[in-house]
């Protein structure tokens, strides 16, 4: 029954045929849709990455045709020769754009045969995902995820063309490169011909990116494969693909409109959406009191009010003594939520307590005043203080939390983004870009009794922060910014430091000794005394984009190949164990504790 396809040449996509090509013969080739048999008629819709078109098949056409067209199933590869003709009257379908027309066949081929799939080839089937992964050949049949694979090459195309007109050069750095363990775990790959000795897939460019700085390169960007051992999440894989680009002789106020361009570029070209320029920019210390996030999501309000001065000198001790031990106390205003049942506040809670918030305090504003457990340790002026402060209206609903400021931001930054989702805040639709700068440049790591660094150990000082490096060098601001679409971070980039003594100077505070910043970093130190220009960039993470592009909720739908969330390749059941074989040639050992079996999903 199958038949080989020579002497057939393919004239048209399936869905490329309207009203104009009635008359024409033409061969379209793709898999089977449907398939119904109306006796002596039989119908397909026969689809390709294009979309589908009905082909006909009947005895009198073609008796020949008509018998193969019998046996054929969905998911069968057919190759069909026939005239395009208007379908009759009362069957036309508004709703495809092939509607208006089917092709009578005259010569139908089998190209292969196919079994029943797991699950059908059509958008929004409800099928477990790692029934999906496992036959994600399948999986990527179906219009929607190949629309997303299409929106994902038009989107790298823009950039690239984009970049080319702005005298940027896409140049290739190395996969093999050498382990620098901070922040992210490594992937490690030992190497056969220097035993004991491991190369590091990258986490990032970024050395390799500022040497090509240093080399006169100018404007360097590369649409890049990045690899990072860590937790999983909806938006997160251990392989991922990244824009990366670095500029030399270039300042903020540069950088950021450039790139706002080529991201307006992107909205207009492959979704056909307007972006309003210039983007807004908010710096990282009003994005954290306002809405407990570095990457906000400004499609809707709901900010955090800092009430530390009107709880103070309550007699509530929860407020009183976080506020004396150099707290916080925040509250956000549910407008119109005074109704909420204890269930739904003790939900909330919940919420709250998942980011460490050890309670949560509320006040319902009811008809008959304020109603709250809480009430009772203020006097009248006190409560009245904490109502204006919070524009607190009949019908709102006050959320507290006291604690360290971070725990404070994590708790009710989440209750934000909770309470948004259950009062329908968010508008699907809207697109809310905003630059967040002015980040710190470290962080103290009360575990490791250590500065660690916000972005990476190679972000450039604010100048005017220059001089607290040494004294306070918790206070000392960043030349970085992130870019956060709805929520998101879609990238983040910096300044550069370019001088080998505040480079030092950075690793030093970073706890790595003379020794150390050498073995690890010596030959980025070298290369800055040879002329080292002044420059930056930013890296976007491209699945993160596309996956907010087509409205996925995870990244896995926006790669051809995903893991799963335990880092597992369902289809072809990687990680899996190799050949001792192997194993002796690169001096290897592998010594693991005997445990149970676990799935991969």
């Amino acid at each position: 029954m199958v038949e080989m396809m020579t002497g057939m040449k393919r004239t048209h996509a399936c869905a490329s045929l309207r009203a104009q090509h009635i008359g024409e013969t033409v061969t379209v080739m793709g898999w089977v849709q449907r398939r119904r048999d109306h006796g002596g008629l039989i119908f397909i819709d026969l689809r390709d990455r294009s979309g589908l078109v009905q082909i006909v098949f009947s005895e009198d056409l073609d008796a020949d045709a008509f018998r193969k067209a019998e046996a054929a199933r969905n998911e069968y590869v057919l190759a069909v020769t026939g005239s395009v003709r208007s379908r009759p009257e009362g069957t036309v379908n508004a709703n495809l754009p092939t509607g208006e027309i089917e092709i009578a066949v005259r010569e139908l081929r089998i190209l292969n045969a196919a079994k029943t799939p797991p699950f059908y080839i059509e958008d929004g089937v409800d099928v477990d995902e790692m029934v999906r992964l496992k036959y994600r050949y399948l999986d990527l049949r179906r219009p929607e995820m190949q629309k997303n694979l299409i929106i994902r090459h038009k989107t790298a195309k823009v950039m690239r063309d984009y970049l080319d007109r702005q005298g940027f050069i896409e140049i290739e750095t190395p996969m093999l490169t050498k382990s620098s363990p901070e922040g992210a775990r490594d992937y490690l790959v030992p190497s056969r011909v220097h035993p004991g000795e491991f190369f590091a897939l990258p986490q990032s460019p970024q050395l390799y990116k500022q040497l090509t700085m240093v080399a006169g390169m100018e404007r360097y960007f590369q649409i890049v494969r990045c690899f990072r051992d860590e937790d999983l999440r909806a938006d997160r894989q251990p392989e991922f693909t990244q824009l990366d680009i670095e500029m030399s002789f270039v300042e903020m106020e540069e950088l950021l409109p450039m790139m706002e361009a080529m991201v307006a570029q992107i909205f207009e070209e492959v979704l056909g959406k307007k972006l309003e320029r210039p983007f807004r920019r908010i710096t990282y210390a009003e994005a954290m009191n306002r809405y407990g996030s570095d990457k906000p999501d400004l499609r809707f309000d709901l900010p955090l009010v800092d009430v530390a001065e009107q709880v103070q000198d309550v007699e509530f001790k929860v407020f009183a003594s976080v506020v004396k031990a150099g707290g916080q106390v925040k509250a956000i205003n549910a407008k119109g939520c005074a109704h909420f049942s204890r269930k739904e506040i003790d939900e909330l809670t919940k919420v709250a307590a998942i980011y460490g918030a050890k309670g949560l305090a509320y006040i319902q504003m009811t008809a008959e005043g304020p109603k709250s457990p809480i009430a009772k340790f203020f006097t009248e002026a006190q409560l009245q203080a904490l109502l204006t402060q919070l524009d607190a209206q009949t019908g709102d609903l006050l959320l507290f939390v006291a604690d360290r400021p971070e725990v404070v931001a994590a708790a009710l930054g989440a209750l934000r983004l909770e309470l948004a989702r259950r009062l329908n805040l968010i508008d699907a639709e809207q697109l809310e870009f905003a630059w967040v700068v002015d980040f710190p440049l470290l962080e103290y790591d009360a575990e490791e009794g250590r500065y660690v660094a916000i972005h990476h150990p190679f972000t450039a000082p604010k100048d005017e922060d220059l001089h607290l490096l040494e004294s306070n060098p918790g206070q000392v601001r960043a030349k970085a910014y992130d870019l956060v679409l709805n929520g998101v971070e879609l990238g983040g980039g910096s300044l550069r430091i370019y001088r080998r003594d505040i480079q030092e100077k950075m690793f030093a505070l970073l706890g790595l000794s003379p020794e150390e910043s050498r073995d690890k970093f010596g030959y980025l130190l070298d290369a800055f005394e040879f002329g080292t220009p002044p420059h930056g960039g930013i890296a976007f993470g491209l699945d993160r984009l596309i996956m907010l592009m087509t409205g996925r909720e995870t990244i896995r739908d926006v790669i051809a190949f995903p893991k799963t969330q335990s880092a597992a390749d369902m289809m072809v059941d990687a990680p899996s164990v190799v050949a001792p074989r192997q194993l002796r040639e690169l001096s290897i050992k592998v010594d693991i504790p005997a445990k149970k079996p676990m799935s991969k999903a």
